[in-house]
């Protein structure tokens, strides 16, 4: 591929921005319109759980295929069809009639979002050619993501008093279209010189893993935990589990590497992922029904209380990517731990009437956690790789991201049921065991970030890289490595 100019390279890292900033924000913004979907849809509380789960479980199942999909057909053009997709899925999510045509509407959605940001990084990675301009568009990269997480709820409360819950989904729209005609014109095409190949059967475990365990969990307070449907399906989550461990390891490459679970980072990052945000999925899920139809907040009321959340998470995602890169994750992840689980434990004791100086008080300690968790996320999970399997690493790390944030909402939907829509005390009270939930997960990301950063951890990773082909560089071209994907 021909050198760009700086001004086209400045231009893709634009385009690709644009992607990431809608398929971000497309998974908070829906939160605060949830109580009007409800009221106009008459929805279910498992109908808003399938609302948010339909389209992270997508985006987790499909993320690793699209990324090397790209590396094969093309990354431009999967990222197109991606952006198709997308804006195709956002303007029947807007038609909508009924919850089911939305939930569906939202799975087409979600399956555009899976070709855009493992792609866009992709493009990037290959335009930035240079290691210090790399890292610094990976900043800029990071801020939008940070961004587009923070601004969601504050976006989607003032749409949705404005212009009602559809316009949450308009916006998409003329985002996209501008997105695809750029980068027909100025995104370069590009593939991998080397592609994975497809791995049908663990693309289908993996789907049946992540699909039959948020469904069982979503349906079980209908259904009952006892059912003959709930206990098979978590038996079938069983079985695609068995599945992995027997297949995966015999195929050449498989969609899931299980050499990279000998990383003790690796693993770690996989593992606190998930924790946090499972307790953010679970956060804003049941936060902005308590604003609005506890506290009788307006949506974008709701939205601007959330604001503490999102201006933490700009501000402190490049202090914590800097600190990555110059010490370590240890002390992020072990603060984002600690807020979490003060976070939580400072919610157990939710009433109706609880101060509103609290609840902010509450919000910046998640907003804490949410503003220093991904860079250390990042950076354990690719630490020690080979630059090869770097992205593939990462991909894991991003597709458990988006499991946890599908189970927080299944677990919180469940447990809280019926009293959702009940109110009051009853609601508030509902809600203590998910609070109590959290705040184990909390722990569990403050143990991992002592557990898994220190050196008997990094001899792991080193290990673990010596199972693939490529080896790394070198001490100083993994440092720089780490520093790039930590910003």
């Amino acid at each position: 591929m021909p050198e760009l100019s700086a001004r086209r390279r400045i231009l893709v890292l634009a385009i690709c921005c644009c992607s990431l900033l809608v398929v971000g924000m497309d998974n908070t913004i829906v939160n605060v319109a949830l109580p009007a979907m409800r009221r106009e849809l008459h929805a279910s509380v498992s109908g808003l759980q399938w609302t948010i789960d339909a389209y992270t479980l997508v985006l987790a199942s499909f993320l690793m295929l699209a990324g090397s999909t790209a590396d094969r057909v093309g990354r431009r053009r999967t990222f197109q069809v991606g952006l198709v997709s997308f804006g195709a899925g956002s303007l029947l999510c807007s038609l909508a009639p009924s919850i089911g045509w939305l939930i569906a509407a939202r799975i087409l959605q979600a399956l555009g979002g899976s070709m855009l940001n493992p792609v866009a990084m992709s493009i990037i990675t290959n335009t930035f050619t240079d290691r210090v301009e790399r890292a610094k568009a990976i900043g800029v990269w990071g801020a939008v993501a940070g961004l587009s997480l923070g601004l969601g709820p504050v976006v989607g409360g003032a749409l949705v008093d404005a212009a009602g819950w559809r316009s949450i989904f308009w916006i998409n729209v003329p985002i996209v279209a501008v997105a695809v005609v750029l980068a027909a014109f100025f995104v370069p095409e590009s593939k991998a010189p080397r592609p994975r190949r497809f791995d049908p059967i663990g693309q289908t475990l993996v789907t049946i893993v992540l699909g039959s365990v948020v469904y069982a969990i979503i349906e079980a307070p209908r259904l009952g935990w006892a059912s003959a449907e709930v206990l098979g399906l978590f038996v079938l989550a069983v079985g695609a589990v068995a599945g992995i461990l027997v297949v995966e390891p015999r195929r050449r490459e498989p969609l899931l590497d299980l050499r990279f679970f000998r990383s003790l980072p690796f693993s770690g990052a996989t593992v606190t992922a998930i924790a946090a945000y499972c307790g953010y999925g679970a956060f804003l899920f049941l936060n902005t029904l308590y604003l609005q139809d506890v506290r009788g907040m307006s949506a974008l009321h709701a939205g601007l209380c959330t604001l503490p959340v999102a201006v933490l998470i700009v501000v402190l995602a490049p202090i914590s990517g800097r600190i990555v890169g110059a010490r370590g994750p240890r002390l992020p992840l072990v603060i984002a731990g600690g807020s979490q689980l003060l976070g939580a434990l400072a919610f157990t004791w939710l009433t109706p009437g609880t101060p509103f100086l609290a609840l902010i008080g509450i919000y910046v300690l998640f907003g804490i956690t949410q503003g220093l968790i991904n860079p250390p996320i990042t950076n354990a999970a690719v630490s020690g790789m080979p630059s090869s399997m770097a992205g593939v690493a990462a991909s894991c790390a991003s597709t458990s991201r988006q499991t946890g944030t599908a189970l927080g909402v299944a677990v919180a939907g469940s447990i809280v049921g019926s009293a959702a829509s009940q109110g009051g005390a009853v609601f508030t009270s509902a809600t203590h065991p998910v609070w109590w939930a959290l705040v184990g997960l909390g722990a569990c990301v403050l143990a991992l970030g002592l557990l898994t950063t220190g050196r008997r951890a990094e001899a792991s990773a080193a290990r673990a890289a010596l199972l693939f082909d490529e080896v790394p560089d070198g001490p100083s071209a993994r440092a720089s490595e780490q520093s790039a994907a930590a910003r």
